[in-house]
């Protein structure tokens, strides 16, 4: 079975700004950004988040975080970050976690990161749902869990996060947190596969030399139908299939 190593987006001239001119210059920023323009994309962010735009000081974290347009500089990185977590900004609690995990711009902290995750996957932040059952399985900042990796796996993947279907599957054929089950290793990684993940299609093709035509056509069906309520937004992981 292939098993690869877990790994862990019109200014006013008044300082209050109304929602709609702030969601156009927004807007026209991510665009500048997007286009390699960072000096306008800069002044934007700039004057936004010295306002406190939430938004607009994560996108400005980014930009110092992977150096465009400006010098790299994780610690100002964080500290936008930071600023945008205290106004319950998800994207920047899942990014600010990274920094933790990583000990760029801070001080290495596995069980900040873990908070910080815990705080965006409770605001269904697939990314973030997906780095905590990575560190769960992997028990990084965490005794290891495998039933609480797998449980957190199933809330990104019901959010169509592929690598978190993709290690479901992984978890499924391993019997890890979880009764073995080739069957649903299959689906999980049919899933994936619909998503682009190559892992997961040779995962998938290595799932099917154990399994007889009418099996995979029977696992091939649910697979269909539990893609199908995802893409729809219906899927609830429920422990079911």
């Amino acid at each position: 079975m292939f098993k690869p190593n877990l790994k862990s987006l019109i200014l006013c001239s008044a300082l209050i700004i109304s929602p709609l001119a702030t969601s156009a210059s927004f807007e026209d920023a991510q665009l500048a950004a997007n286009e390699g323009r960072f000096e306008e994309a800069l002044q934007t962010y700039n004057y936004m988040a010295d306002r406190g735009y939430a938004p607009a000081m994560y996108e400005l974290g980014k930009l110092y975080e992977g150096g465009f347009g400006v010098r790299r500089d994780y610690h100002k990185a964080a500290e936008l970050y930071q600023k945008a977590v205290k106004k319950i900004h998800a994207d920047s609690m899942f990014a600010l976690g990274v920094l933790y995990q990583e000990g760029k711009g801070v001080k290495l902290d596995k069980e900040k990161a873990i908070s910080l995750f815990e705080m965006a996957a409770q605001k269904n932040h697939p990314a973030a749902q997906y780095n905590l059952g990575v560190m769960y399985a992997n028990g990084e900042g965490v005794l290891q869990d495998y039933r609480t990796a797998m449980s957190w796996y199933q809330k990104a993947a019901a959010n169509n996060f592929s690598l978190a279907q993709f290690n479901m599957a992984l978890m499924y054929y391993d019997g890890l947190g979880v009764p073995k089950n080739l069957e649903k290793s299959y689906i999980w990684n049919t899933i994936a596969e619909y998503n682009g993940n190559m892992d997961a299609s040779h995962s998938r093709k290595l799932d099917e030399r154990n399994m007889m035509p009418a099996e995979i056509e029977a696992a091939k069906e649910k697979a269909d139908a539990i893609y199908a309520k995802i893409q729809a937004g219906l899927y609830a992981p429920d422990g079911r299939l």
